[in-house]
């Protein structure tokens, strides 16, 4: 894994105005929804974090287990968890939850099955997951892509297509991914199409905005930073909640 990689996306300071939907830090005077943070779910066991190959694979088990239940492919559940575990071993004071990152997968993408894309054993999400042009309209933001990395596969002329389009089963604007994307599953590449990649490129972008996600502040900074939405932030929450008591909400 690029690790080092992975703290300096902790740690970048600059070029904040285009990280997800919105870089709006807490404002006094905004009320703190019940029931954040939502409850951390069963404990993910100890594994080698730097181990080689997949090192999700290691939670194949645990994941099985409950992944029925949840209603979360077990791929995904896998990656969650490693990506909580990651953060716990790489930054503890964040206490970041594998429930937070399943409420965002499933907000986002429901886990990388949206439309029909199915999740490979590697983490590949196929087809590619995009979403709608943020070309400032219908209350979106207006954001560039003049890389062209985030066009959708299924637009036939990409060249009439300079918006950004969020990408990946967490939903990646192109310039987050640039600063906070990350290899989690040691295959050589860094893709926001990729489940374990990007699952623990949320787990540094939400470590980073919120630092302490186990304070009801730290952890709407965070999913304020994801989603400049309050009624975003309370519905992770409430699916993240669920998956803590077992069940799908």
């Amino acid at each position: 894994m690029t690790r080092v990689r992975w703290l300096q996306g902790m740690a970048v300071i600059g070029a904040t105005a285009l990280l997800m939907a919105s870089s709006c830090s807490w404002q006094l005077g905004v009320p703190v929804p019940d029931g954040v943070p939502p409850p951390p779910g069963d404990a993910v066991p100890q594994i080698d974090t730097y181990a080689k190959g997949r090192p999700a694979d290691q939670l194949h088990e645990w994941a099985a287990q409950r992944a029925p239940a949840l209603g979360i492919p077990v791929t995904a559940l896998e990656a969650y968890a490693y990506a909580a575990r990651v953060a716990e071993v790489e930054n503890p004071d964040c206490h970041l939850a594998w429930t937070t990152l399943a409420g965002i997968g499933q907000v986002e993408s429901h886990h990388g099955t949206y439309r029909g894309a199915t999740v490979a054993p590697d983490g590949e999400v196929t087809p590619p997951i995009r979403g709608v042009l943020l070309d400032g309209t219908n209350g979106n933001l207006e954001i560039m892509d003049h890389d062209s990395v985030s066009h959708d596969p299924a637009v036939e002329d990409k060249g009439d297509e300079p918006f950004a389009r969020a990408m990946g089963p967490m939903q990646f604007i192109p310039e987050t991914w640039r600063l906070y994307g990350v290899d989690a599953n040691n295959d050589g590449e860094i893709s926001a199409d990729n489940m374990d990649d990007a699952a623990l490129s949320a787990a540094g972008y939400l470590c980073w905005r919120g630092k302490d996600l186990s304070k009801p502040r730290g952890w709407m900074e965070a999913l304020r930073a994801y989603n400049h939405s309050d009624a975003y932030a309370r519905n992770v929450r409430d699916w993240a909640t669920a998956y803590a008591q077992g069940h799908p909400l």
